[in-house]
């Protein structure tokens, strides 16, 4: 297999990973008289800031999901390849990917972010990331599937594992999604589960350091964690998980929170690729402004000096991401969702779908895995 684009008289740009900055070069590159290769495991750009939505049942992930083919149509001199890279050789400008090679003239490496486990391969096999729409879809899944298996299950013990929720990170994320399962808990569940009473579901948000949102100001997390308190979420500063074993989250001082929903949002780590020099590799910047939505009305915003909470941050939270959605109709799709959402509290997508890939391409990616 190759990549099969032919080499022209014009430099060629490789950009590797098409989320917002591999997106924002390949647009700015019209024109320029560069040959354009952008390179992504998945064949479409995803919005990160709304996943949790998707997770929640609160949007359907065509909404934030947007194929690179349709963006780049009729584009000239603009080629995409659904690969993985696996080795970059820069004495040779060659990268070897999952379908073969392919040379550069300036290579561009924005693959992006990764969940971080920070090294316990027990957590990261148990569970749950959330940092893409497959994971986020996964996680749907199981919290339907949850509350579906907690109106038939046979003890109190197990009844609780179902309904108790545990969120290990107070980062934007961790923020975002206790919010959206405190309205969902307080919303959806009197109205689609009337048999079971919502107040049995307990959400745990736990965080390691002595306050929610590290990397904002006092002020604003201060905010953040009194707005999740009045929505009845459970917080626990200065606790780190350290296992998760027989259904239990297990915290270093020794409690233990019996959980079958056990979500990882505790920070990210850059993407690498095989070969990559680790002295290459340095610590992430902030960008210049953070925002948290917590739930309906409520957010914290920083740009620069400025700070907003409550709900003009909430309402700048909406343009903001309004903003940043790919196309008119995309845009109108989410806004319009978004207003169902704020007067009907209702979510639109609860239905559990497991997708089981094609063996055609089951087999593809183990030839893949082992010649490339």
């Amino acid at each position: 297999m190759s990549l099969n684009i032919a080499k022209n008289n014009k430099k060629r740009v490789v950009i590797v990973g098409g989320g917002f900055g591999g997106l924002k070069l390949a647009n700015k590159l019209k024109k320029s008289g560069f040959q354009v290769v952008l390179i992504d495991k998945n064949n479409y750009h995803q919005f990160p800031p709304l996943i949790y939505q998707v997770a929640s049942a609160g949007m359907e992930p065509t909404s934030i999901s947007f194929p690179f083919r349709k963006i780049f149509q009729h584009r000239k001199d603009f080629y995409f390849r659904m690969a993985e890279v696996r080795a970059i050789f820069p004495e040779k400008n060659m990268i070897q990917t999952s379908i073969g090679k392919a040379e550069y003239d300036y290579l561009v490496l924005a693959a992006g972010t990764t969940t971080n486990f920070f090294g316990n391969k027990h957590i990261e096999e148990e569970a749950m990331p959330m940092k893409n729409v497959s994971e986020a879809m996964g996680l749907r899944n199981a919290l339907l599937a949850n509350l579906e298996r907690a109106l038939t299950c046979s003890t109190k013990q197990e009844q609780q594992e179902l309904l108790n929720i545990v969120i290990v990170g107070g980062g934007a994320t961790g923020i975002e999604v206790a919010g959206i399962l405190s309205e969902m808990k307080r919303f959806v569940l009197p109205n689609d589960y009337p048999d079971m009473p919502s107040s049995l579901m307990h959400i745990y948000l736990i965080e390691a350091g002595p306050r929610l949102l590290a990397g904002m100001s006092e002020d604003s997390s201060l905010h953040a964690e009194k707005f999740l308190r009045e929505m009845e979420v459970n917080i626990l500063l200065n606790k780190r998980v350290i296992d998760y074993r027989d259904h239990k989250v297990i915290l270093e001082d020794g409690i233990e929170i019996a959980t079958r929903t056990f979500i990882w949002v505790s920070g990210v780590t850059g993407v690498t690729i095989g070969n990559m020099n680790p002295s290459l590799i340095g610590r992430g910047g902030r960008i210049w402004g953070s925002m948290a939505t917590v739930g309906r009305n409520r957010a914290v915003a920083e740009f620069s000096k400025v700070q907003m909470q409550g709900w003009l941050a909430w309402v700048m939270w909406l343009v903001v991401h309004l903003r940043s959605i790919l196309g008119v109709r995309n845009k109108v799709v989410v806004l319009l969702n978004w207003i169902w959402n704020y007067f009907t509290y209702d979510q639109s997508m609860r239905m559990i779908v497991y997708v089981r890939k094609a063996k055609e391409i089951r087999d593809r990616e183990k030839v893949e895995a082992t010649t490339h």
